[in-house]
């Protein structure tokens, strides 16, 4: 039987067959595939090109994280959100509780959500800083908005004391590269504009106009509170004792070329990314989970009868052997390619089985 119960259906001539699939992976005992917490620092983020499961991983790395009673949050910070697809709950603005039963959090991070926020006031909007546009040396907006608002907003959820871990479904790639090069950045705008302020209001404190302005210290608070807070994020990232960044990636030649990059990128932004995640590799569940879990349910790839089964599964270990060697150094994890769609507890409770 190949991966893909469609074209099986098709194949038969026959819908029934297809349907009585669909019920098996419904009927998945929980039991057997029950997380009991993960080995996880306390902010976990899974990265990757567009479309390679980041979504999935996080979703069900949260799950299993709750499961023990841990208080997790799981952010999105990719504007083209799929969290509540996968969780198949609706997914607010601002964190919430989605779970009655087990402690899991969730908030799909929204880029006009920073408005009004030191972002904002300070980067988008640098007159009531600087008391008119005419004085605002910066001059202008910050390039990046959706990068800037979901680091404003990572600031606040990485600081919230309410949450023992964070798991962060990042953007694809070029945005995450851009987020993560923001706070060095940021950090370094803040530091010259304090300067700045500084030093004009020693000089000018008293004189009338923009430096004048008698409110001139509450901007320069909060902007001490915000370079203040890009710096504990940084130190956050950079720290293997909290911080694990996971590549998702497919075994496939160009997704390798691509986690190698990202991974070179992390190094040098001092980010550790001890985990690879291999999305959707052709075989069997059981060669990844628990050999004592029961996977009748799962529709193994034909490698011998199907000749496209045969030559997915031959390309993808061309790949595997690539990245095996070139993540020599990574934990790699393995989860399989399933012929029914990544939704709902019960299929995040086996990818949460094969991350473990």
């Amino acid at each position: 039987m190949s991966a893909n119960p469609d074209a099986d259906a098709v194949e038969r001539g026959s819908a029934d067959e297809f349907e009585v699939e669909v019920e098996a992976v419904e009927s998945i005992d929980d039991d057997d595939f029950a997380p009991e917490g993960v080995d996880a620092p306390r902010y976990v983020l899974y990265g990757g090109k567009g479309g390679v499961g980041k979504t999935t991983m996080a979703a069900a790395t949260a799950l299993a994280s709750a499961s023990d009673g841990t208080p997790t949050l799981v952010v999105s910070t990719d504007p083209a959100h799929s969290l509540s697809d996968v969780l198949e709950t609706a997914i607010p603005s601002e964190p919430g509780r989605i779970r009655d039963d087990v402690p899991l959090y969730a908030v799909e991070i929204d880029p006009e959500a920073a408005e009004g926020t030191p972002f904002e006031q300070g980067f988008g909007g640098m007159d009531e800083l600087f008391g008119g546009s005419e004085a605002n040396p910066m001059g202008g907006a910050m390039p990046g908005a959706d990068e800037t608002a979901a680091l404003q907003l990572l600031l606040q959820y990485l600081d919230d004391e309410r949450f023992e871990r964070v798991v962060v479904d990042t953007a694809p790639t070029g945005h995450t590269l851009r987020l993560l090069s923001l706070p060095e950045a940021l950090d370094s705008m803040v530091g010259r504009i304090l300067a700045f302020r500084e030093q004009m209001s020693g000089m000018l404190g008293e004189m009338p106009g923009p430096f004048g302005d008698p409110d001139a210290g509450e901007g320069l608070d909060r902007l001490r509170d915000l370079s203040d807070r890009i710096q504990r994020l940084r130190a956050a990232l950079s720290d293997p004792a909290r911080t694990d960044f996971r590549v998702v990636m497919v075994p496939e030649r160009l997704s390798v070329v691509e986690s190698e990059r990202l991974l070179r990128e992390l190094d040098d932004f001092g980010v550790p990314a001890r985990t690879v995640v291999v999305n959707r590799v052709t075989e069997d569940l059981a060669n990844v989970v628990d050999a004592d879990a029961d996977v009748d349910w799962f529709v193994k790839p034909d490698t011998e009868g199907c000749e496209f089964c045969k030559r997915r599964w031959q390309s993808q270990q061309k790949a595997l052997h690539r990245a095996q060697e070139v993540f020599r150094s990574r934990e790699i994890k393995r989860v399989p390619m399933f012929a029914d769609e990544v939704s709902g507890e019960a299929m995040l409770r086996v990818v949460a089985a094969c991350l473990d």
